[in-house]
């Protein structure tokens, strides 16, 4: 059989770019040949792989492409700070299609996987009459909301903020307020994120299927759920963080950025602690807090009793305004601050952390469930205060913080008691052990589901196999 040709090109932000490249690890242990299309800012982490003897293609192509009114400065998704930017940044992204294209044209590839940010490569991929593949990124059950959402818009049944609504068709009850919802589902034309999702649910027509990240043992009702009563073609193949060495993940493995601090020092003070008595508090790489907010979850940290790794994205630098006056003197012994990149995936894995404070991204709540460790979930935007659903209600795993407000940049609302409310639930509260169980037992199936006769790897195998049978619609089955 002929050596299948898989091109991945992810969006520009690490949360898109680290499982995409997993992604293209994963096919090359399956004989597959696999290229990435890279900007100059995100190829780092692929030429990296490469030296360490990963045989990965890798092309990159500018951005800021040629055309675009973006700043040669703006490269990244956590840079789009303002309406024009945003603007701006979106249509360079659309800019890339003939860079792409031409490249598409030399590589001659048997099947294009794309970012769901660049719906114009469904365009691309039929024009050399290869299949194009669809990567969002996150959760069958938060793909299944977000159906939901555009088929009935049941948020528009209420009339206020804090009423709450009903998801209709999903095979659990799950409720939701309009404030905990993206503007780009509620006002769908008056933004440019609401058109290009509108552009994306037009690429779904000419796109082949789905690959999505996660485990058919982890949100089972929701895969089928998806396939089977929306419609959809599409194969879970992760947790994609698993395959990183060939024992099914190396647990100490750096995704993304190089870390803020010293992995050793790190290690030893978690060493220190016993285990289960750690909780390890993190938003991610693109949410930012307001000083009030920072200041409020310093407090409530202090105020839980628990050990605590903390991580806080700088907003500016050297700014310490936020801190408590003497916390980190009081704390100086049960809390450790890292500002910016952690070496996440290991301090999730070690024994001494017994919860996860998480903004609830897929790519760290799927982190979380490969640790085994139950979680507080603080979604701040994006799909976020879905997969907070997943984790709280549908795998008993979680406990809300309780934000109830969807805000990209500078968000605040939850108070210092809250977070030290859920906290100490998840720590030591009466369900704590029950969470702690059922996160295990979820750890383990995500184990089981990658090796050779699990559900993912029999899934990448039937996903292999279609597309070694593809062939390409004649022009009347186009029509």
């Amino acid at each position: 059989m002929k050596q299948l040709h898989i091109v991945l090109f992810p969006s520009m932000a690490h949360g898109h770019m680290i499982p995409m490249l997993e992604m293209a690890k994963l096919f090359t242990s399956r004989g597959l040949k696999a290229t990435i299309i890279a900007t100059p800012s995100f190829a780092a982490p692929i030429t990296k792989a490469q030296n360490s003897g990963l045989d990965v293609g890798l092309v990159v192509t500018p951005f800021p492409p040629q055309g675009s009114s973006l700043p040669q400065s703006i490269v990244a998704f956590d840079q789009m700070t303002s309406p024009d930017i945003t603007s701006s940044f979106l249509r360079a992204m659309e800019l890339l299609q003939e860079p792409v294209e031409a490249i598409l044209k030399e590589l001659r590839p048997d099947c294009l996987i794309s970012d769901m940010f660049l719906p114009w490569t469904a365009d691309s991929a039929a024009k050399f009459r290869i299949p194009r593949l669809a990567f969002y990124g996150t959760s069958y059950f938060s793909r299944c909301v977000s159906e939901q959402f555009e088929l009935h818009k049941p948020f528009n049944n209420v009339t206020s903020d804090s009423e709450p609504f009903l998801v209709p068709g999903l095979p659990h009850k799950i409720t939701l307020l309009r404030s905990q919802i993206s503007p780009f589902f509620l006002n769908e034309s008056s933004n440019d994120f609401g058109k290009l999702f509108k552009q994306m649910n037009e690429a779904w027509k000419k796109t082949y299927g789905e690959v999505v990240n996660s485990f058919n043992e982890l949100e089972s009702a929701y895969a089928n759920h998806y396939k089977n009563v929306i419609g959809r073609k599409a194969w879970e193949i992760g947790p994609l963080l698993l395959y990183n060495s060939s024992n099914g993940g190396d647990k100490n493995h750096q995704r993304g950025k190089e870390s803020a601090i010293d992995e050793h020092k790190c290690l030893a003070w978690l060493d220190s602690k016993r285990p289960n008595t750690v909780v390890y508090v993190c938003a991610g790489s693109v949410a930012t807090f307001s000083q009030t907010q920072l200041c409020e979850t310093a407090m409530g940290l202090e105020a839980s009793g628990q050990n605590f790794i903390w991580v806080v994205r700088k907003n500016k630098e050297d700014d310490e305004d936020w801190l408590p006056q003497g916390f980190e003197e009081r704390v100086r012994n049960r809390g450790l601050i890292i500002r910016g990149w952690a070496p996440q995936v290991m301090i999730l894995n070690h024994a001494a952390v017994g919860a996860f404070v998480t903004h609830c991204g897929w790519n760290s709540t799927l982190e979380g469930v490969c640790a085994g460790v139950p979680m507080v979930t603080w979604p701040v935007f994006a799909e976020q205060f879905f997969n907070e659903k997943l984790v709280t209600e549908v795998l008993g795993t979680g406990v809300s913080v309780g934000n109830k407000r969807w805000i990209l940049r500078e968000s605040e609302g939850v108070e210092r008691d809250a977070v030290a409310r859920a906290v100490e639930e998840a720590m030591v509260g009466g369900g704590a052990e029950e969470m702690r169980r059922r996160a295990e037992n979820y750890k383990e199936m995500a184990k089981k589901a990658v090796e050779e006769g699990g559900s993912s790897y029999n899934s990448l195998n039937a996903l292999i196999e279609e597309l070694s049978n593809y062939v390409a619609p004649t022009k009347q089955d186009t029509n």
